[in-house]
């Protein structure tokens, strides 16, 4: 499914995205290429750079093709397959932090869904570079699961319960956002 573009760039997949902005739904194609380079990266007032992602959900679903509400929540290998995390990456000064999450959800996990209400802000210090980050992290409730994604190649991806995520999760500040989900999710089926 490639198409060559004039300007040398060759899309993988075109992708309608229907976001909400500003109370209207509004249709837009995304390339499935991930982007590069930090040139439009966002940082916060204190230098930190700022990064979202999602932890991607769904509810498993029986032999007889009937939704339960046993949750079951994507996890994605880094790209050395080293770690088990959820997607994320940087906030870009060209697209919402809505868009941002979702585009990373595309880049690295090769799914779309609908962005829900933020879970929260975490501060954080990379270990491998030293480097402070502000992480932003939203649920994203899984509609489509891509077969070709960007990241495909690099990464892989594994449906798990959330106590199996929860121990396979290297980051502590995305368990965090991971517990916040599950409460939030068991409040509203009360």
């Amino acid at each position: 499914m490639e198409e060559s573009v004039d300007s040398g760039i060759t899309w993988l997949r075109r992708v309608k995205l229907i976001l909400r902005s500003e109370g209207q739904w509004e249709i837009k194609m995304v390339c499935l290429v991930s982007r590069t380079g930090r040139h439009l990266q966002r940082y916060d007032n204190l230098g930190r750079r700022q990064v979202v992602g999602c932890i991607p959900y769904r509810f498993k679903c029986s032999r007889d093709g009937t939704i339960s509400d046993e949750l079951e929540v994507l996890v994605i290998s880094s790209q050395k397959g080293q770690k088990m995390m959820f997607p994320k990456g940087g906030w870009e000064l060209d697209e919402s932090i809505e868009e941002a999450a979702l585009r990373e959800s595309i880049e690295e996990a090769g799914v779309i869904g609908n962005v829900e209400c933020e879970l929260g802000k975490w501060y954080f210090i990379s270990k491998s570079h030293g480097t402070f980050y502000e992480g932003c992290m939203f649920p994203l409730l899984v509609k489509e699961e891509l077969d070709f994604w960007p990241e495909h190649n690099v990464r892989q991806r594994t449906w798990m319960n959330v106590k199996e995520a929860r121990d396979v999760c290297q980051h502590w500040w995305m368990k965090e956002a991971l517990d916040i989900l599950v409460e939030r999710l068991a409040s509203l089926q009360q």
